[in-house]
């Protein structure tokens, strides 16, 4: 998601900042289809609002009794919309205006700048963000939507710590663009399609030194859209299943400009993780391999740390990694 003014976004910055937290593959997802419980909406602080749509391009107006008084994360449907009903799994395009709270005051926005963010309403966001989740998944295309959230007290600094000035509430105010089907969720390749981009050099390689450490030459051409598993060495031990904890030594590099960004060979020590806490391509690659084996994971963004992996700090787009699994518990 495209990161607005530093200054802005309660939740835009929430959005950015829903991540894992790590590079390790063993950072765990959110789990699909977990329960939530959606907190109050809490839209009657929100009463107030009004917005009024100035066209394309520009800021709408918005108004509200002044001050606001929001005591706890608020959100409220202003404005329905006229569009389309978004839906479950779409990719919401949205713009966004920040207020004083106090004042009416315009503190930033994106209405005018050449683009806005965009959520998509999956489970995992719906886990982390069940109030927002609901709420846009209620509007329709060209809804108005008021976010709010509480200010902060001033608190007395100490000889450990400066003083910190109180803030006020916050308030934005979101106008949906556009709802869109999100593009098919990668999958993993069969074995002849892999076969026929490695013979026509489309896949990675790799090389071991004499210290069976791996290096990686990675083409220059598109990454593939979906996860290619190259067996390199094949073990002769227990066939791993996605449910298992396994051990593995693992390099990783990124596709865009073949930088390793972590290595268990290079520490000399393997990590030992549950499949089900890893990201989606490791899962997804490792399940049905043998202990033993050595493998070359190709894995899209969308089953490595997502679109928004270097806002969170996480190694960014198509992912390579050689994976040797040492042992299954």
């Amino acid at each position: 998601m495209r990161r607005l003014l530093a200054l802005l976004l309660p939740l835009l910055l929430l959005v950015t900042a829903c991540s894992q937290g790590s590079s390790d593959p063993a950072a765990p997802d959110a789990t699909p289809g977990a329960s939530v419980s959606v907190p109050p909406s809490n839209a009657e602080a929100l009463a107030s609002v009004k917005v009024e749509d100035q066209g394309k391009g520009k800021a709408p107006k918005v108004t509200f009794d002044k001050p606001l008084a929001i005591k706890a994360e608020s959100m409220a449907l202003v404005t329905p919309g006229d569009g389309a009903q978004v839906k479950e799994g779409q990719v919401v395009e949205f713009r966004e205006i920040a207020l004083n709270t106090e004042t009416g005051a315009t503190v930033g926005e994106n209405f005018t700048k050449d683009a806005g963010g965009t959520i998509v309403l999956n489970d995992a966001f719906k886990q982390q963000f069940p109030l927002v989740y609901t709420t846009f998944a209620k509007a329709k295309v060209g809804a108005f939507i008021a976010y709010g959230t509480p200010g902060t007290a001033a608190v007395e600094g100490s000889t450990a710590a400066p003083s910190q000035a109180a803030t006020p509430a916050s308030m934005s105010v979101f106008q949906v663009m556009t709802a869109k089907d999100a593009p098919p969720a990668p999958k993993l390749m069969s074995a002849d399609d892999v076969a026929k981009l490695a013979k026509e050099g489309k896949l990675p390689t790799a090389k071991f030194n004499d210290k069976g450490i791996p290096s990686i030459t990675i083409p220059k051409v598109d990454a593939p859209a979906d996860l290619a598993v190259q067996v390199l060495t094949e073990g002769t031990g227990d066939v791993v299943a996605a449910t298992d904890s396994i051990s593995a030594l693992y390099t990783g590099w990124t596709w865009s400009d073949s930088k390793q960004f972590d290595s268990a060979y290079d520490r000399g020590e393997a990590a030992s993780f549950s499949l089900q806490q890893v990201i989606q391509g490791w899962t997804m690659g490792l399940a049905g391999q043998k202990v033993g084996s050595t493998v070359l994971l190709t894995i899209p963004a969308d089953l490595a740390y997502g679109a928004d992996a270097a806002a969170k700090g996480n190694p960014a787009g198509t992912l390579v990694f050689v994976v040797k699994i040492e042992s299954k518990k």
